[in-house]
């Protein structure tokens, strides 16, 4: 039995990154519903925990909506000018998946071990027990893949 099933690809990824965020859940509902109410579909979410009762946030958008993300960062930075926000485009994300990486564990980090193979920086993580998906740079996408499908082959 392999313990990955699939690697799924998507090009053409943005990073959103938000510093100096209020540590508040009334500040994530009004983010996500300033990008939800611009029709803009979040992928990868991920928070940083609170240092001095302020958190990092970064997500993930399709780069085709990029006009969008601005024009939605700008009304953020109306209401909350302390954040600092940073655009990063230029990515792929890739998605390990496997039913049976639930009860094996080092999945991770094989795949980590891959990318220091291939000296390949990865710019944000999110895992569940079945899933790590991966941002990396578009560039270094595709080699990445090949390698991670002969490592786990």
């Amino acid at each position: 039995m392999n313990i990955i099933e699939s690697i799924i690809v998507t090009d053409d990824v943005t990073l959103i990154s938000l510093q100096d965020c209020p540590n508040d859940i009334t500040f994530l509902a009004q983010l996500f519903e300033i990008i939800s109410n611009s029709d803009i579909n979040v992928d990868m979410i991920s928070q940083t925990p609170a240092k001095g009762g302020l958190i990092d946030i970064s997500f993930t958008v399709s780069s085709e909506q990029l006009a969008e993300v601005l024009s939605s960062m700008s009304t953020i930075r109306c209401i909350h000018k302390s954040v600092k926000i940073d655009i990063l485009s230029g990515n792929c994300k890739i998605s390990i998946f496997g039913e049976a990486m639930r009860s094996n564990p080092g999945v991770a980090t094989k795949v980590f071990n891959v990318a220091k193979e291939q000296n390949i920086n990865i710019t944000l993580i999110t895992t569940s027990e079945v899933d790590i998906s991966l941002l990396i740079e578009n560039a270094n996408c595709e080699n990445f893949v090949m390698a991670l499908k002969k490592a786990f082959a």
